[in-house]
């Protein structure tokens, strides 16, 4: 894959992912509006968010960063009907797993959610509500797996739009279940647990046909001759920890949210969910198109190739993070009371979800230079150093809770969240140093200054920001005008001041450093 391909490549994924994450805040509009919030919301939050964490650990993060590398080497040395061969060795495998998996998590919902929300103990009701909901949550941990399965292969032979648009269904099918089947149902949050079981099959049924185009259908089978099949396995085992640390410690924040006020658990979600977005659109639709490149390079024993793309990769994290941090900080209010502030969700909701969301911003960069330096290690087989790297990070981040929590609530735990993700980032870059895979042969201390000083420059229209109490009143209409005029001259601002600092914006396809 060449540098423009791969980078043609990134702007489709990140096109999709665009689409999902403006459709998701839709879904979270409607869920704010419906649930807001509430105990419901809390107890729904929790039995999405278990089986979404063990997605990103086990689909997403575990395996995608296990099976490409291996895949890619597979195909590169021995051919298409090897390839064939260890996909369906795998395909059976990973559904025995699965399916073990999901009904141990029916069976053992009752304790799961104890386990995971530990302070809703003091409140039967909702540890039982909590409970219920799983029972439909979790069996999506095993569709949504083997969607991940099937967009790891699409991923790896250059297909990326199926794959990246499969996010779509989830959001559409909870839109449409908060819509209409949530007002059926007693309690309404059964209705949008159902729907996220119903996505699941969805989102497994359309991975079919690009797959089949492909020729690369999985046929499952339990036998395991296949060389790449217990390395797969070996590189997943450390890598179930390594590529998901933070989100364990998001994980962990819920855990120790729902032993604060009632509300707590709900504040972070939907701070969370606003960071994911330029978390999504930007780093993860980078480290989805690099890892297949740098994984190539290093088969192919192209040292300066992967350089280049790193160094890519990391240039668009500083140029276009650090301002998405910077408006979630200033703007994050103004956003939050224009998407959520309607119905069951309040002004005081808003002001505590802007808090934790000021909190999250900061670790922002941080939480993107992970997605795009881990792929580094996985490209060269190597997944035993993030998890180190992971275990030093989430034993910060229990300092951090520990320290922060009780004076800061739930926006200590947002804050803690960040700074671990710093640790882990910054250790993530020293050990591509050491190694010498990748270097920083040139600081960036001028660049850096440079986009700063955008920045700054920038976030002087936030003066005219209303605060989410002025907006009450004021229609959807009103908000969303007012908000994208603020937004629009900000980034406006921002372009224009790189461009007058000598930042060229066709840097962006390549940076200096790797010229």
């Amino acid at each position: 894959m060449t540098t423009e391909k791969m980078i043609r490549s990134g702007v489709t994924v990140g096109g999709w992912t665009l689409g999902s994450r403006v459709l998701g805040l839709l879904r979270d509009i409607v869920l704010a509006n419906t649930v807001g919030a509430s105990a419901g919301a809390d107890a729904f939050f929790v039995a999405f968010k278990i089986p979404n964490f063990l997605r990103r650990l086990f689909g997403e993060g575990a395996f995608a960063q296990a099976f490409v590398p291996v895949f890619t080497e597979t195909r590169e040395k021995e051919g298409d009907q090897s390839v064939k061969l260890l996909i369906d060795q795998v395909a059976g495998r990973l559904g025995l797993i699965l399916i073990a998996i999901s009904i141990l998590g029916i069976l053992l919902a009752p304790w799961i959610a104890k386990l995971f929300a530990p302070g809703f103990s003091d409140d039967p009701e909702k540890l039982t509500l909590t409970a219920d909901l799983l029972r439909w949550t979790f069996p999506y941990l095993g569709f949504i797996c083997f969607v991940a399965f099937a967009g790891g292969i699409l991923n790896s032979i250059g297909r990326f739009a199926v794959p990246a648009a499969t996010p779509l269904f989830l959001n559409l099918s909870l839109i449409g279940s908060a819509l209409f089947l949530a007002p059926l149902i007693s309690p309404s949050v059964l209705g949008l647990a159902i729907g996220v079981a119903i996505a699941g099959v969805v989102q497994l049924i359309i991975q079919i046909p690009p797959l089949m185009a492909a020729g690369l259908l999985p046929k499952p089978s339990l036998l395991a001759d296949h060389p790449g099949v217990s390395k797969i396995l070996k590189l997943m085992i450390p890598a179930l920890f390594g590529v998901s640390v933070s989100q364990i410690n998001l994980l962990l924040d819920t855990v120790l949210a729902s032993l604060l006020v009632s509300g707590s658990v709900s504040w972070l979600y939907y701070s969370d969910r606003l960071m994911e977005l330029p978390l999504g659109v930007i780093a993860i639709a980078i480290s989805t198109v690099i890892l297949p490149k740098l994984s190539r390079d290093f088969a192919q024993g192209d040292n300066t190739a992967s350089h280049q793309t790193q160094s890519w990769a990391v240039w668009v994290v500083l140029v276009l993070g650090l301002p998405c941090a910077a408006v979630l900080a200033v703007f994050g209010e103004l956003i939050l009371a224009t998407l959520f502030q309607y119905g069951a969700m309040t002004v005081q909701d808003i002001e505590a979800s802007s808090l934790s969301l000021m909190a999250y911003s900061i670790g922002l960069p941080a939480f993107m230079l992970i997605k795009v330096l881990a792929p580094h290690y996985f490209a060269h087989q190597d997944t035993k150093t993030p998890v180190k790297i992971g275990v030093i990070a989430m034993a910060s981040n229990m300092v951090f809770n520990l320290i922060l929590v009780w004076s800061l609530e739930h926006v200590g735990l947002a804050l803690a969240t960040s700074l671990s993700a710093w640790v882990n980032a910054l250790l993530l870059l020293r050990g591509l140093h050491q190694r010498g895979w990748y270097e920083v042969r040139q600081p960036p201390w001028r660049p850096a200054a440079q986009v700063i000083l955008a920045i700054l420059v920038m976030v002087q229209v936030a003066w005219w920001a209303p605060s989410s109490a002025s907006l009450e009143d004021v229609s959807l209409y009103g908000r969303m005008s007012w908000t994208s005029v603020l937004l629009f001259t900000s980034g406006f601002l921002y372009l224009i001041t790189l461009r007058l600092v000598g930042i060229r914006y066709t840097s962006l396809l390549m940076p200096p450093a790797a010229r």
